[in-house]
């Protein structure tokens, strides 16, 4: 199930994890290495620890992250794969930051 939804369709379950608040600065904060707790807090702008554990949890139940041997997240091969899907998004921001956007 997701908020906002009866059907549960999979593209509305991901949009609605990757709208929630900081899922996707973990997630880009994960991108090049795995990270403990408290480098991925620092990362992230020393949000609440209390956020960042549930948004964890969020993400390890959705299979994006997990944990490796040394207690560290890092993004597993889905994880990995959305990253990919979000390049274009990347790119697309680039281009509008360069364009000279309004805030």
């Amino acid at each position: 199930m997701v908020r906002g939804s009866s059907t549960g369709r999979p593209i509305m379950v991901a949009l609605d994890l990757l709208g929630r608040r900081w899922t996707l600065r973990v997630l880009w904060e994960l991108r090049d290495a795995p990270l403990g707790f408290r480098a991925l807090r620092e990362r992230c702008d020393a949000m609440s620890t209390s956020v960042l554990r549930q948004r964890l949890v969020e993400l390890l139940d959705a299979r994006l992250v997990e944990q490796d041997d040394d207690q560290r997240y890092r993004l597993t091969k889905l994880g990995v794969e959305l990253r990919a899907a979000l390049e274009p998004l990347l790119q697309w921001s680039d281009r509008w930051a360069a364009a000279g956007r309004r805030p």
